[in-house]
């Protein structure tokens, strides 16, 4: 009993206070954090206008060598590279967030009643549609539902939203499944309460770690994944992302110009690093099992 109450309690108070006290002496979680929080404000600059807005001007110094004027020099048509990646940042970021947010609350509502609703109907079914999207190459059904809303200014985000979501349903799923059986929980029902109300006041709260878990996790496949698409032509269209500048250098790579690529790719990987870095961190801390 005494184990019962104090795993109902694990998300609560004391969890986040222990998860605070680890993260902070994630020496490697904070660095992550950092770098994380680095391309934050960068982004932020860009909704402001305060720099990036001059990513599509062009100009008569083509392919130039780094300078005080172009940090990272020049691409073929003379526009400026650093200012691409800058904005380009700001997309990432969009996207990441936005796909982020809305696959961990469906992944996390499903999960919810899936689990609540465990070895009935409604539970087999939820895990038939999962399987079966689960079950369809990735880039294949990301491609296929970008291309067939390629009308719509939101077809790659939702085309990732679909296929996001399964991943965080069935994390969520299984804990609910382990919570179903506390004392708590069971009380609530004895108590007449609603379905409803349970799952809004005693589950998902108790399964609040495990979303935010699964939301940095989507945040970095989605920025990848942004990137894979735009390169193919199925991402970005109005704009500049890093997908994009990489697909606008493999002409510049055969011609001997590398910095478009190397710019691209070099933000891409230092964003996802320090996400991986902080995800890490964040699961360690805020995983009961692993907490000091």
């Amino acid at each position: 009993m005494n184990h019962q109450a104090t795993y109902k309690a694990q998300p609560s108070h004391d969890l986040w206070f222990r998860a605070g006290q680890q993260l902070i002496s994630d020496k490697l979680g904070i660095l992550g954090a950092t770098i994380v929080l680095l391309f934050l404000f960068i982004t932020i600059g860009v909704w402001l206008g305060l720099w990036g807005q001059n990513w599509s001007e062009t100009s008569d110094f083509f392919n130039q060598s780094p300078s005080l004027r172009h940090w990272f020099g020049t691409n073929a048509i003379g526009q400026d590279i650093a200012s691409r990646g800058i904005y380009a940042t700001k997309v990432a970021f969009e996207v990441g967030l936005l796909v982020a947010v809305c696959a961990s609350l469906l992944g996390t509502l499903v999960g919810a009643v899936a689990g609540f609703k465990n070895n009935t109907w409604l539970d087999s079914s939820l895990l038939w549609l999962m399987g079966v999207i689960d079950s369809i190459p990735f880039y294949l059904f990301v491609a296929a539902i970008a291309y067939a809303m390629k009308g719509f200014i939101f077809s790659m985000h939702m085309a990732m939203i679909l296929v996001f979501w399964t991943e965080t349903a069935r994390v969520i799923r299984g804990e609910v499944i382990k919570l179903n059986q506390l004392e708590f929980i069971e009380s609530a029902v004895a108590m007449g309460q609603s379905q409803i109300k349970i799952l809004l006041k005693h589950i998902i709260p108790n399964v609040s770690h495990l979303l935010i878990i699964q939301s940095t996790l989507i945040f970095v496949a989605a920025i990848k994944s942004e990137v894979i698409l735009s390169f193919l032509g199925l991402g970005v269209k109005d704009g500049i992302s890093w997908g994009l500048m990489i697909a606008e250098s493999t002409n510049d790579i055969q011609a001997g110009y590398f910095l478009n690529f190397f710019v691209a790719s070099g933000l891409l990987f230092i964003l996802v690093i320090g996400f991986n870095l902080f995800s890490d961190a964040l699961q360690d801390a805020l995983d009961p099992k692993l907490q000091k």
